[in-house]
């Protein structure tokens, strides 16, 4: 026999039963939930959808468990008609502990999602659509926002061993093909096998960056697009969009002129990291996906901001 619409039906919730082997947990939640994020791109908004993490921690023993349908449905509305901000995930993971009604005094939240800026090109009028794989982790623990930061970016690498000694074979070449030839300039096969006699080269090998920043909260925005600024440039040879002629030989002269080794483009990476007075802390690899080997070079550095 069906209830009534206005008898109120009783549920049972065992999440109220006491705990087994009962001891706090350092954090319970959810992992991979679907949501919408705004995010600042330059001088616009962008939603994009995002893979979140969420978690609190369990302080009392006795409890069986929390409250995690609170903090889904939390999540649903924190983020859709605001920026993700160093100011708006404090909110958020404050009414996240909130929700648990004493049980939790410490949140986190981790944001998975794929930026997407607008890249012009180098030489032609074009521009396109570049992504960068982008996680923010932000925890409030003591009443302290800690937020981390973690993305890639994607550049070419030319090997400076491999650049010198293609130099050699092509003074060498015109010493040969011009033996002949009197007077045969020695300045002219010396200025051959130095860096100069190299003006460009072809694009090589697909090379990636990895950071990690923690950074110092007490800023307005995330700095995301700043620092990506600002490692590509270090780089030099970030990888490009749309694509012209004049656009792909622009390329080939940077790669010449931004030889490296992946311990070259470690160091390039820290100076740029450590010069942001919003980063606390960086920790970041280069991989060399390299096509000599079947095998990667890979360098790590990690230090702190100057702020």
């Amino acid at each position: 026999m069906n209830s009534r619409p206005d008898q109120v039906r009783h549920l049972p919730d065992v999440a109220f039963d006491a705990a087994a082997l009962a001891r706090p947990l350092d954090w319970v939640g959810m992992s991979n939930i679907a949501l919408p994020l705004r995010v600042a791109s330059a001088n616009e908004t962008i939603t994009v959808p995002a893979s979140v993490d969420v978690f609190v921690d369990l302080r009392d023993a006795s409890a069986r468990g929390i409250h995690m349908s609170r903090l889904y449905l939390e999540l649903q509305h924190a983020f859709a008609s605001e920026v993700v901000t160093p100011a708006g995930l404090r909110r958020v993971l404050q009414t996240l502990i909130e929700t648990q009604g004493g049980l939790s005094t410490r949140a986190r939240l981790v944001l998975r999602y794929e930026h997407l800026m607008l890249r012009p090109a180098l030489a032609s009028e074009h521009a396109g659509w570049k992504r960068y794989p982008v996680e923010i982790d932000a925890s409030l623990i003591d009443g302290h926002l800690r937020l981390g930061l973690r993305f890639s970016v994607e550049y070419s690498s030319t090997c400076p061993a491999s650049a010198a000694l293609s130099r050699q074979l092509n003074a060498e070449r015109f010493a040969e093909d011009f033996a002949d030839t009197r007077p045969l300039s020695s300045a002219v096969h010396e200025w051959l096998a130095s860096e100069r006699g190299l003006a460009a080269t072809p694009h090589a090998q697909r090379s990636r960056a990895d950071m990690h920043v923690e950074l110092r909260p007490a800023f307005d925005e995330l700095p995301l697009v700043a620092l990506v600024d600002a490692t590509e440039q270090a780089l030099g040879t970030p990888v490009q969009t749309a694509v012209k002629r004049e656009d792909e030989q622009a390329f080939a002269r940077l790669n010449a002129e931004n030889l490296m080794f992946c311990e070259d483009a470690a160091r390039r990476v820290a100076a740029a990291l450590s010069a942001d007075p919003r980063v606390e802390r960086y920790d970041a690899q280069v991989s060399h996906f390299e096509s000599l080997h079947a095998h990667d070079a890979v360098a790590r550095v990690s230090g702190e901001g100057r702020g």
